[in-house]
């Protein structure tokens, strides 16, 4: 590894850290399901049972266990509490960017890696799922290890050394989520089967060397889970959790089909622009590599919006493929582009200082936003100017950095101004710790879903609900209160 190697590692790894690492801990589990996640892994670190997921002492069939090995594995090692789901998370995630790195270099060279990184590494979409305890990021990890590893086999189909790495990691992305990684790989690889046949390709990719890695990583969980727990891993994993959650609005995740095209566009904030201007530029027709790109994007957005059940992360597998396309096309980048990514960095500001009244009152009462956020505008209006000059200039790399920069900033200072807030509204940590010295007399009533899951998982399901164990008092309301239980116990 020579010194400048070392050095794009340690600007990388500053970066992450900013974007990623800082204040990780500062908000408690949110939403529902960080903290079941969260309780799932930490019961199959106590019980020692690595292969039948336990929700509270119940199969819980949802999800495949790589989740739940990451964040159990965490807790043997030391790390407990909220972060014992996200550091892995995190770890993921950067682990995920250096051999990404690495690939692209491979296949398009240094500057196009560099580019593709540190867009990657500082898309919105990324950034905020990789500070999360849920299974988006390793799915989305997994999914593109295995396609960025194709691109050699796609330019040439005689270049066959990477398809046991292919295999493999595609058998990590069914341990994320499913049957997911397999559908979003075969919608990327058709553009493949347009150029050479359905024949070879299959050949190549149902061959030994890459059925064996992938059966090596998915067959011991999967067979020993069935074996285990019969035919109700099948009903509930497969039947309801891949066919229902297609066509059915059972879980409550309806959306537009149209759901999706505003999620990526903010997704891949601030480099839109410059994702919308590399899609322009790119040469679709003279290299098969940016077919394979094109369709693994457009494929995971197909993929999911024909889904009737919809939330934002289902998608984040697309944004590695633009994010791709925007760093080989970063030197021949307008300036306008240029600089409406340096605008879009006004939106951390104006996000930061209206985000904690719009989650309590609604977005009118939160605004206008105060002074100080339009004083961090005008300071981003500034950096939009160096990034502009910086591309007139010929010097894309600079401007680059100048909008990661930008955005690594608006990460930490976005953070630091809610993170309290998003706590407090979408989080149960706080609420725990108002009656944690009461939970042998308190029973949770009627609360918020990620409030039930949350006090059971902070409080080691002590504090459960009043129709499973009736107590004198009880956690009712938004935010929850503690009042006297009607009736006797």
């Amino acid at each position: 590894m020579t010194r400048q190697d070392l050095g794009r590692l340690a600007m990388l790894a500053t970066l992450c850290w900013i974007i990623y690492g800082i204040g990780i801990s500062d908000r408690g589990l949110v939403a529902p399901d960080e903290p079941r996640y969260a309780a799932i892994a930490h019961e199959m670190a106590a019980s020692g049972d690595w292969v039948t997921p336990r929700l509270w002492g119940e199969p819980w069939f949802e999800k495949p266990a790589l989740l739940y090995w990451m964040g159990a594995l965490s807790e043997v090692l030391g790390i407990s509490g909220d972060l014992a789901i996200r550091v892995p998370v995190a770890l993921t995630s950067f682990v995920f960017l250096l051999v990404f790195y690495v690939l692209v270099r491979r296949s398009f060279g240094q500057q196009d890696a560099d580019g593709a990184t540190v867009v990657l590494a500082s898309a919105a979409g990324w950034a905020a799922y990789s500070q999360i305890g849920v299974f988006d990021l390793p799915l989305a990890a997994a999914t593109s290890l295995a396609l960025v590893a194709l691109l050699p086999w796609v330019e040439n189909s005689q270049e066959k050394r990477l398809l046991p790495l292919f295999g493999a990691a595609l058998g990590f992305g069914l341990l994320a989520k499913g049957l997911v990684a397999p559908a979003i790989a075969t919608m990327a690889v058709l553009s493949v089967c347009r150029d050479r046949g359905i024949g070879p390709v299959a050949r190549d990719l149902f061959s030994a060397r890459t059925l064996l890695p992938f059966a090596a990583v998915t067959l011991p969980w999967y067979g020993l889970c069935y074996w285990r727990n019969g035919t109700a891993f099948l009903e509930e994993f497969v039947w309801r959790h891949h066919v229902l959650r297609v066509f059915s609005s059972e879980l409550q995740h309806e959306q537009a089909w149209w759901f999706y095209l505003p999620v990526i566009l903010l997704g891949l904030a601030p480099w839109t622009p410059l994702v919308a201007s590399a899609v322009a530029l790119t040469d679709w027709r003279g290299d098969p590599r940016m077919r394979f790109l094109g369709a693994w994007a457009l494929g995971t957005l197909a993929i999911f919006s024909v889904s009737t059940n919809k939330l934002p992360g289902y998608v984040l597998p697309a944004i590695p493929p633009l994010c791709l396309l925007a760093g080989r096309a970063l030197r021949r980048a307008p300036v306008w582009a240029w600089a409406c990514s340096g605008l879009m960095l006004c939106l951390f500001p104006i996000a930061a200082a209206v985000l904690p009244a719009a989650l309590a009152d609604g977005l009118p009462a939160a605004w206008p936003p105060d002074s100080t956020a339009w004083i961090a505008v005008a300071g981003f209006l500034a950096l939009t100017i160096g990034v502009g000059a910086a591309a007139t200039k010929g010097e894309p790399a600079l401007a680059a950095a100048l909008v990661a920069a930008g955005a690594a900033v608006g990460y930490w200072n976005l953070k630091s101004l809610t993170f309290s807030d998003l706590d407090a509204v979408a989080g149960s940590r706080s609420v725990w710790r108002e009656q944690s010295d009461l939970v042998d007399s308190t029973c949770i009533g009627d609360v918020r879903r990620h409030v039930e899951y949350g006090l059971r998982y902070y409080s080691d399901d002590r504090l459960r609900p009043c129709a499973l164990a009736p107590q004198p008092f009880t956690l009712n309301g938004d935010p929850p209160r503690r009042e006297p239980t009607e009736g006797p116990n």
